[in-house]
């Protein structure tokens, strides 16, 4: 009995212990599928960091030579929720394009990553692999590379890219400036010099007319004209040109918004507007668009040509150099200086942002040479040239130095300062790809801050910089070398018909000036007996016929030129007043000379009336002269007027004065008889030379009432009949 009743229990208990078993089994299942479900579907797959660098470090991005290994293997890295390395995973690796094929599987090591070798195969192409773990269907536990295959001269295609697109943004930057200056030029001439005397005002202006025309170097220019033609003391220029250094950081911010997507939109536009449209202003309109797409272009082929970089390490070390603040100021300012235009250089700096290439703290060096290298246009273009142009350059390259010692102590707590305002502040960028999303705005951010913080720590002190630098560059007395040559006639801005124009301007009045000297030494032969001042009044003829021929071909050139309707009126203009001064001379050189040696023969004087009516005659005709210069200076429509009424008067006076002498003849009164035919051709030669200043006068009447026929009259800049 025992044993069939031990069976049972035996059974019994067999499945009591089964069924323990089972429940731990299952329990201990229960427990470790969470933790195994956890740990794949988890698991997620980012680009390892060089811990020596801190850079992202996957091999992405890095080119390749056809039919060769890459020189760095693709890396992923494998982590668990928590952040950190899995070891053991598998990680597929496949070739998607050009031609789709499996690479091979890859178990990630301790460390969590799992690299492998690329072969290139004999197609230059850009090749996309992808890195996956297989059964989580999660798209973070994917990774796509993309490899540039490119041949074996891969070098010199970058250097290609880099020049062609240098190329384009310098085109497309000159192509936007001279457009821009031939539609408001004229206008931001009329501006600087009536806006420029409060300096805070002249800052203001500065920066306005230099983002109208964009460029910091025509605005210099067109101050060292209004010096030269005394339109503008050399103190109220520092005030503009701290306002033309923040206008010009205008063009790093519109490159820092990346409009390169939508730069063969207006080239597209920019093209039709020029070529299609009849009206003058509308062509010029379209070429600044024009100028502006192909400026976006060319940093959109410098951009592409440069992506390779992204990995090359010996160029990624150089950048981590230019961390060095006093390397980097010295790039910055002998690249700037050797292409002349700071806004190029920012452009090349936002350009390797772009691509991830560049951290805020090597860029503000950068900037910061860039600032002192674009100096470089004013200096050359001072040499050889007046005081006052080496004024301005000097003043314009000492702001820069100054403003940037400044700054150079303390880049890092700077650069805290910009990250603090800037797009992207707290984000960590240590991969290429969010760098060169924020760190571009902040360049550009960089670059305006620093000239609006240097514009307002030295404005204050602007007056001491006028007289430091006049006190190193004195006035003189006009050195021989100027004789007989124009001084302000700069054939190298033809290219620029606004700045040539107001070149053009400063010459012809300097011209006036000398006819103006020639204009009060005409009566010392006459009434003084002065025989010396006919060989001083030869040489001015002559030196005043010399530079009529030079200012003529020079202003023919500038018609040459893509130039308005506008500016070619002003050229008319322009022209018509250096013949009406040349004239004036001829006068006194071939008429009035000869009557003077006629009179000095005769050895007789005039009666005292009769020098009193030539004294009377001649102060009103050197009014005139000074009446022209300044109407002509300012393109005063009111002076002109005067001029007209008071020319209608000295006519009537001319001959009032010719009748009283008729009455001393008559009288018998032996000066007036023993002078007569003298004193008579000398009243007419006085008359003609009014006459020809009045000339001055008509013309700038006629282009008002021409300028009110047509509706393009603005009241801001001279005119010329048609």
């Amino acid at each position: 009995m025992f044993l069939p009743q031990a069976i049972p229990s035996f059974f019994a208990s067999g499945r009591r212990r089964i069924s323990a078993g089972r429940s731990v089994v299952i329990a201990l299942f229960l427990f470790a599928f969470p933790v195994f479900a956890g740990s794949t579907g988890a698991l997620r797959l980012v680009p390892p960091t060089d811990a020596g660098t801190g850079r992202i470090a996957s091999g992405d991005g890095q080119s390749g030579l056809v039919g060769k290994k890459l020189s760095e293997p693709l890396r992923a890295l494998v982590l668990d929720g928590e952040g950190e390395p899995v070891e053991g995973v598998t990680v597929f690796f496949d070739l998607v394009a050009p031609e789709p094929r499996n690479l091979g599987e890859v178990v990630s090591g301790e460390d969590g990553i799992a690299s492998i070798d690329l072969t290139a195969g004999e197609d230059a192409a850009v090749y996309t692999v992808t890195a996956r773990i297989e059964g989580t269907g999660e798209e973070d536990t994917q990774l796509v590379y993309h490899i540039p295959i490119r041949k074996s001269n891969w070098v010199l295609f970058i250097v290609f890219g880099l020049g062609g697109g240098l190329g384009l943004f310098l085109y497309g930057m000159e192509m936007l400036s001279s457009s821009l200056q031939r539609t408001a030029g004229g206008r931001m001439r009329a501006i600087l010099g009536a806006l420029t005397k409060n300096r805070v005002v002249a800052v203001i202006v500065g920066a306005i007319v230099t983002i109208m025309i964009q460029s910091s170097s025509a605005t210099t220019v067109m101050l060292v004209s209004f010096v030269e033609a005394e339109l503008m003391s050399f103190a109220r220029t520092l005030g503009v040109i701290l306002g033309a250094d923040i206008g010009t950081t205008a063009t790093a911010q519109l490159i820092a918004f990346k409009l390169t997507d939508y730069a063969l939109l207006m080239i597209a536009i920019g093209f039709g507007l020029k070529f299609l449209s009849r009206h003058a202003r509308v062509r010029d309109i379209g070429e600044a668009i024009l100028g502006f797409g192909i400026l976006f272009f060319g940093m959109h082929v410098m951009s592409e040509a440069m992506y390779p970089l992204r990995s090359y390490k010996p160029f990624l070390s150089i950048l981590i150099e230019l961390e060095n603040p006093l390397l980097g100021i010295l790039v910055g300012t002998a690249f700037t200086a050797l292409i002349q235009s700071s806004g190029a250089f920012a452009g090349i700096i936002i350009v390797l942002a772009q691509q991830g290439l560049l951290t805020l703290t090597a860029g503000i060096p950068l900037i910061f040479g860039a600032n002192i290298g674009t100096c470089i246009t004013a200096i050359l273009a001072s040499i050889g040239a007046g005081r006052e142009a080496k004024r301005v350059a000097i003043a314009h390259t000492a702001i820069k130095v100054v403003g940037v010692l400044i700054f150079v102590g303390w880049i890092p707590h700077f650069a805290d300062l910009v990250r603090a305002v800037s797009p992207g502040h707290g984000v960590i960028a240590n991969d290429p790809a969010i760098m060169g999303k924020v760190i571009p705005r902040q360049i550009a951010n960089a670059h305006t801050f620093f000239n609006v913080a240097t514009a307002m720590i030295l404005l204050p002190f602007t007056g001491l910089f006028a007289a430091a630098i006049t006190r190193i560059f004195p006035d003189r007395e006009e050195v021989e070398e100027y004789r007989f040559k124009p001084r302000h006639l700069d054939r190298e801005l033809l290219n620029a018909p606004a700045l040539a124009l107001n070149l053009a301007k400063v010459e012809i009045l300097g011209l006036g000036k000398k006819v103006r000297r020639m204009a009060q030494l005409c009566l010392e032969p006459f009434l003084e007996r002065n025989i010396e001042v006919l060989d001083e009044l030869h040489e001015l003829e002559q030196e005043v016929d010399e530079l009529e021929q030079q200012i003529s071909k020079y202003l023919l050139a500038i018609t040459q030129q893509d130039i308005s309707e506008d500016q070619a009126r002003e050229v008319y203009l322009m022209m018509h007043v250096n013949s009406q001064f040349e004239q004036f001379a001829d006068i006194v050189d071939k008429d009035l000379r000869p009557l003077a040696r006629k009179m000095i023969a005769l050895n007789e004087d005039f009666s005292e009336s009769g020098k009193t009516e030539v004294r009377a005659y001649h102060l009103k005709m050197m009014k005139q002269v000074s009446r022209a210069l300044i109407a002509f200076r300012d393109v005063s429509l009111e002076k002109a007027k005067k001029m007209t009424v008071k020319q209608a008067k000295y006519v009537a006076l001319e001959g009032a004065y010719r009748q009283a002498h008729f009455e001393r003849v008559r009288n018998a009164v032996q000066e007036s008889v023993a002078t007569s035919e003298i004193h008579l051709e000398l009243m007419d030669i006085l008359r003609r030379m009014n006459s020809y200043t009045a000339n001055v006068a008509r013309a700038i009447i006629a282009q008002h009432d021409h300028d009110l026929h047509t509706g393009t009259y603005g009241g801001a800049k001279p005119h010329a009949p048609r």
